[in-house]
């Protein structure tokens, strides 16, 4: 299977980007036989279902770049080469970024727990295995986001990117917040400002809240790589990460969508819709 594939408009018609970087769900059977987990519990990083959230962006105009690859066997979010040296046999090249509070957390470029504070790993992994994720899945997803990014840019003079995610309702082991506490609806993640025209993240906050839902801004999740690598305002690309709170769509013991699943994904549409109207008058 692909590591990605982009879902396109017959013509794209607006300046916006839709990407999909954790709802990959083809667990390779090596990775699966090399945890101690058992494939449910392999899941709690999977940001279920996002792509079908917003699966609607084609229809409208819009690119969808979603990853097969599920973000507990490689996460795109994070530097190419941000690996905890503990979990490997072999050392690491100096090239590798070894420490940054990402790796401290257990949640690297190949993360050592999953999203409930889990061990993924029965034992100690290769750097050939990391090199082989990377250069197979974390690459060519990059190379294509990349891709989209420019060639929306060189057609429409500037590239808007949401790149849309889902959060556990409640935190756990591995989340910002103290165990037991309640979820905003959506976190938008601009980097305290940094990725994104201000206007922009006014504009799908305003969106939201018309529609009834608690939205909170880069707390707990400010943007990881995406929006810190793609966003530059001053040249045309703003980039926004968006967080979706689970509960809205899902059932998060057995991962199954519930009713409201279809009126979300009609929502997101219209957000999608919102943007890049938005971005025409701009």
């Amino acid at each position: 299977m692909a590591s990605h594939d982009v879902l396109r408009p017959p013509e794209q018609k607006s300046a916006v980007v839709v990407a999909s970087p954790h709802s990959g769900r083809h667990y390779p059977p090596s990775f699966v036989e090399s945890s101690r987990l058992d494939p449910l519990t392999l899941r709690k990083s999977e940001d279920c279902y996002v792509d079908e959230l917003f699966g609607t962006a084609p229809e409208i105009g819009v690119p969808l770049l979603r990853a097969h690859f599920p973000r507990a066997y490689i996460d795109v979010n994070r530097e190419p080469f941000e690996l905890d040296p503990k979990m490997f046999r072999d050392a690491l090249p100096p090239y590798v970024t070894t420490r940054s509070p990402r790796i401290s957390a257990g949640l690297g470029t190949i993360a050592r727990i999953v999203a409930s504070g889990h061990e993924i790993y029965a034992r100690k992994l290769s750097f050939a295995d990391a090199l082989d994720r990377i250069t197979t899945h974390y690459k060519p997803y990059h190379a294509a986001l990349a891709s989209l990014v420019e060639q929306t840019k060189a057609r429409f003079g500037r590239c808007i990117l949401l790149d849309a995610h889902s959060m556990p309702s409640i935190a756990g082991a591995a989340g910002d917040w103290e165990m037991g506490s309640g979820r905003v609806d959506f976190v938008l993640g601009d980097c305290h400002g940094l990725s994104c025209d201000p206007r922009i993240v006014d504009l799908v906050e305003d969106e939201l809240i018309s529609l009834g839902y608690s939205v909170a801004r880069n707390d707990p999740y400010p943007g990881g790589f995406t929006t810190r690598h793609y966003g530059r305002p001053g040249e045309g690309v703003d980039a926004l990460q968006i967080e979706i709170n689970r509960s809205l769509y899902m059932n998060e013991a057995t991962y199954e969508p519930q009713e409201h699943f279809a009126v979300l994904t009609e929502q997101m549409r219209d957000l999608i819709a919102a943007v890049c109207a938005a971005a025409g008058r701009a």
